[in-house]
């Protein structure tokens, strides 16, 4: 109720009073206004208070209106986020078969890798197999003839091949001034090789000396017995090489910068001699020093 109300409810009020006073005291006009304007303030209230509650009620429905257009909204917005999770799950199911198929292609691509390798590993341990051969297949090509008359099961004293080279070409030494030394602690030390080959390796070592010492000097071969097998140092007092050429004296048909005429095979058979009975050759040189071999046989 607001302030209006109240002053005509209480005009009201006070006009009937007045009414019934007057109507005590038998006054008939007067009773007449002050019923009259009794009737008009409660008709007043009664529009007043009836103007009221329609306002109230448009407030009312206003209200409705806007808490439903407001629900509509929610509801318009809980339907998009419905599609829109309804979305993002098939995504999201999209996305685990994807990844669950490149988990699987992943996985064949592993296998395959694996496959490969195992072919790979296949294929080289074949060509190494196969380049071994050939490497052992040359390799034989360049051995010397056997000695027909020596089983190659039975031990030969290297000191006597030693010897035997160096006799073989003690006029080649002489007349390039090269003097040959061998020297040894012991008289035989045997080792399991054809004496033919042994021969030919002394050769080729003295031949090289020869050939490249190229002013008066001395090679010097040593033998020693070292645990169960025979060292071999051949020491030459010639021009030597530079470590980088020492590396490749043992390859077929190499020179270094000192090269004469030759075939180039002579250290190269050399190295396939001793490696085919079982045996390590290295050399060492340095430049205008001579050249150092070394080579160890098994007993």
């Amino acid at each position: 109720m607001n302030q209006v109300q109240k002053i005509l409810i209480a005009g009201a009020c006070i006009f009937y009073a007045a009414t019934i006073y007057c109507f005590f005291h038998q006054e008939p006009p007067i009773i007449v206004l002050f019923f009259l304007l009794h009737s008009l303030c409660l008709i007043l209230f009664s529009y007043r208070t009836y103007r009221e509650v329609l306002s109230d009620k448009e407030s009312i429905e206003t209200f409705h209106q806007d808490i439903g257009l407001e629900i509509a909204e929610k509801n318009r917005a809980l339907k998009e986020l419905q599609e829109t999770m309804g979305r993002k799950d098939k995504d999201r199911n999209e996305m685990a078969e994807r990844i669950e198929a490149l988990q699987l292609q992943e996985n064949g691509f592993r296998e395959r890798i694996a496959s490969l390798e195992s072919d790979l590993e296949t294929v080289s341990r074949e060509s190494k197999e196969k380049l071994n051969a050939m490497v052992r297949t040359g390799a034989n090509q360049l051995l010397p003839p056997l000695s027909p008359e020596h089983d190659e099961k039975e031990a030969v004293n290297i000191i006597k091949m030693a010897h035997k080279a160096k006799d073989a070409l003690h006029v080649e030494a002489v007349r390039a001034n090269l003097h040959i030394n061998i020297s040894s602690a012991n008289d035989v030390l045997m080792v399991h090789a054809d004496p033919n080959r042994l021969e030919c390796l002394f050769k080729n070592i003295i031949d090289n000396s020869i050939k490249y010492m190229k002013r008066a000097g001395a090679l010097v071969i040593t033998f020693s017995s070292v645990g169960d097998g025979v060292f071999v140092a051949l020491k030459d007092t010639g021009m030597g090489l530079s470590e980088d050429e020492t590396a490749h004296i043992f390859e077929i048909n190499y020179q270094g910068s000192n090269r004469v005429s030759g075939t180039g095979l002579g250290l190269a058979q050399v190295r396939c001699i001793v490696e085919y009975y079982g045996g390590t050759i290295y050399a060492k040189s340095t430049k205008g020093k001579g050249m150092g071999i070394y080579i160890q046989f098994p007993a």
